[in-house]
């Protein structure tokens, strides 16, 4: 008996009808991309794992796909030196894969990027502004909206710290999601804020500890996080300061006031925090611009926003929709030193990066893919015989070069079958040419959902063209 066909769990198919709203989705984002000067770049889907390993922190290094070396990877491998435990069976995997693998597919397109900068940078003009849309793969557990494959649209800016380019990243997400019909929360915090939280809590030396488990209070609540905090050695007394901050509400002028009096000693711990004051004037800086932008979507200061990767040292950014239930749709931030270890110090980047697997799932969740998205047929001509076709095959050939997407059906088959076909389709025109046109020299084309249907002279290809695009 055959093997049912399958695709492994976290990946999917995608058929035509699929692939039309998701290419409405990336020509959308692309537009509004290249208003703000970004310019498209494509990097390898595998990287050197020497790229890829120690950027994510150690649960992003824990999902990255490892790619076994070609020809025996085993070969000449002794696995009594990854033994755990003299006399068990349990070996030190860690330390074996990256023995028998060198390549991983890429976790993000952030890394890969900044490896890209180093590599070609006198090639780049700085500041070098790109965006990029591609798949990534993380080894994650599957689950309604995320995925172990999925594309990223990424744009970034790097060479400048300016914190104009953290508006335009604002108001990019801000023209996206209008263009989408969608309504966004877009949330925004400053790693140095994170930073002088750890410090007034008296525990500067566990901020990664600290950001790790504030990232997850959205998926845990806000009691799971405390608890978590305990488990990495924090006191009751830290995280009492902690505790307030990640429950504050207000304006943004409000959130930023109640910060600074925080991080100028005046909390219970008495300490002074000069990068959390930093931070807290980016914010201030940042609010200011978007104010003078006029951002149209709702955009928020979130002191529990953390986003877990290492890499982040300024301001980050997180999307929500607001009327879909499901996980943010956007993220990103300013990297101060990313290129650093691949050799370019002093580097400072920011970009954000759009899902567009779930932004897939808000559309469709939401019903607003624009209907003419689900079909790229805009007209079928009935194949009413041979004679038939061969009088439609100039008037088809100039809606064509018109720019009007059109189908022959390939064989003279009963008009009910034709019909069927376009409707499955959901092909909004057909034409039904027979002897009576021919003889008159004309072409009859049928509106499908209302009913109404017309003759154009063979010739009157303009006239077609304004009826088939009401």
């Amino acid at each position: 008996m055959a093997q049912k066909p399958s695709i492994p769990k976290g990946t999917r198919d995608f058929g035509p009808s699929e692939m039309a709203a998701r290419n409405y989705i990336f020509d959308t984002i692309k537009s509004v991309f290249r208003t703000y000067g970004y310019a498209p770049i494509e990097t390898p889907s595998m990287e050197n794992l020497s790229t890829l390993l120690g950027k994510y922190g150690d649960e992003g290094d824990k999902l990255l796909f490892r790619i076994l070396n070609s020809g025996d990877a085993f070969s000449g491998i002794d696995f009594e030196e990854y033994r755990l435990n003299e006399g068990d069976r349990q070996y030190n995997s860690k330390a074996l894969s990256l023995k028998v693998c060198e390549k991983g597919l890429r976790y993000d397109l952030t890394v890969p990027f900044a490896r890209f900068v180093v590599q070609h940078q006198n090639d780049i003009s700085f500041p070098f502004k790109r965006y990029q849309i591609q798949p990534v793969w993380r080894a994650d557990r599957p689950q309604k909206g995320r995925y172990r494959e999925f594309y990223q649209c990424d744009v970034d800016v790097i060479g400048s710290k300016s914190l104009v380019n953290e508006l335009e990243l604002v108001q990019i997400t801000d023209r996206v999601f209008r263009l989408f019909g969608v309504d966004v929360l877009i949330k925004i915090n400053n790693r140095k804020v994170l930073t002088g939280l750890a410090e007034i809590s008296g525990f500067p030396d566990k901020v990664v500890d600290i950001t790790v488990a504030i990232d997850k209070i959205d998926k845990i609540g806000l009691e799971a996080v405390e608890a978590e905090m305990r488990e990495k050695g924090l006191t009751d007394e830290a995280i009492a300061v902690i505790e307030p901050v990640l429950t504050l509400k207000g304006s943004h002028k409000e959130k930023i006031a109640a910060m600074r009096g925080l991080m100028d000693g005046k909390s219970a711990s008495g300490i002074v925090s000069s990068a959390g004051l930093g931070g807290l004037d980016e914010l201030e800086e940042l609010f200011g611009l978007i104010d003078a932008a006029g951002v149209s979507q709702e955009v928020e200061i979130d002191l529990s926003l953390a986003r877990g990767l290492n890499y982040y040292t300024g301001a980050i950014f997180e999307v929500k929709a607001k009327d879909f239930q499901i996980g943010s749709i956007c993220g990103g931030g300013r990297y101060d030193n990313l290129t650093g270890i691949f050799g370019l110090p002093g580097m400072s980047g920011v970009g954000i990066s759009f899902g567009a697997d779930r932004i897939y799932d808000v559309l469709k969740g939401l019903d607003k893919f624009p209907e003419e998205v689900t079909s790229s047929t805009r007209v079928l001509f009935a194949n009413m015989g041979d004679t038939e076709l061969k009088y439609l095959l100039p008037v088809v050939k100039s809606l064509r070069e018109a720019g009007v997407a059109c189908e022959i059906y390939p064989e003279s088959l009963k008009l009910k079958k034709q019909f069927d076909y376009a409707d499955r389709k959901a092909i909004p025109f057909i034409s039904i040419t027979g002897g009576d046109e021919m003889a008159a020299g004309t072409v009859n084309i049928k509106n499908l959902s209302s009913g109404e249907q017309r003759n154009f002279r063979k010739e009157d290809t303009k006239g077609i063209l304004e009826f088939v695009s009401e």
